[in-house]
């Protein structure tokens, strides 16, 4: 976290009134991650650093036990015509033994209201081997609907359906998620004992402000 918050330091000294900063707080009443269930009533924040099409930032959560901390970054560009193409990175770490690292490269394209997510990585495992995956989503957007479909590939299998709404009331960003999963995300077991397909209906609210803009 020290190297994190040094280096969004020295971006905004290196970079001064180019750069956009904002923070964010919020809470999750379940948090679920392309699909798969993570923990329950949970606090999160993050910080934001941009400057034209490059932006940086980390985001925590308190997933019980233990945090997740998440650092991305990346380029995301939109042409006149409405076209977007980007690519970036992404590394989650965990304290506590909760998980272990994941490491991701991520590209995406888009056009208008559509965008698509392909991402490729690796996943440290404890003792294990390290596994790879992939993972695909497609997003579409409505006004203040969305549904987005995602699905996991090589060492990771699995596919989720999740449909939302969000809207912005007194400067608190109110969210109310629908999400589907397959049985080999949703970490649940049916009468017979089996792994199960389960749904997931999520709130959350957040708050974002300026730090330097």
């Amino acid at each position: 976290m020290h190297r994190i918050f040094t280096t969004l330091a020295l971006l905004i000294v290196a970079t001064g009134a180019k750069a956009e900063v904002t923070g964010n707080i919020g809470f999750l009443s379940d948090y679920i991650y392309r699909g798969v269930p993570q923990a329950s009533s949970v606090a999160n924040g993050g910080l934001d650093w941009s400057q034209d099409d490059w932006y940086l930032g980390t985001w925590a959560a308190a997933v019980k036990p233990g945090l997740e901390v998440d650092v991305y970054g990346g380029y995301k560009h939109v042409f006149e015509n409405d076209l977007m193409l980007g690519a970036g990175f992404t590394l989650y770490y965990y304290s506590d033994d909760f998980d272990d690292t994941y490491k991701e490269v991520n590209l995406y394209a888009g056009y208008k209201f559509v965008e698509l997510e392909y991402t490729v990585g690796d996943y440290e495992n404890f003792t294990g081997p390290t596994l790879d995956y992939d993972f695909i989503a497609l997003t579409g957007t409505y006004k203040d609907f969305y549904a987005k479909f995602g699905t996991f590939g090589k060492d990771f299998d699995g596919e989720y359906l999740e449909v939302g709404y969000g809207i912005s009331v007194a400067e608190l960003d109110l969210g109310l998620s629908l999400v589907r999963s397959s049985k080999e995300l949703a970490l649940n077991t049916g009468t017979n004992g089996l792994p199960a397909e389960d749904t997931f209906l999520v709130i959350s609210i957040s708050k974002s402000f300026g730090i330097l803009d």
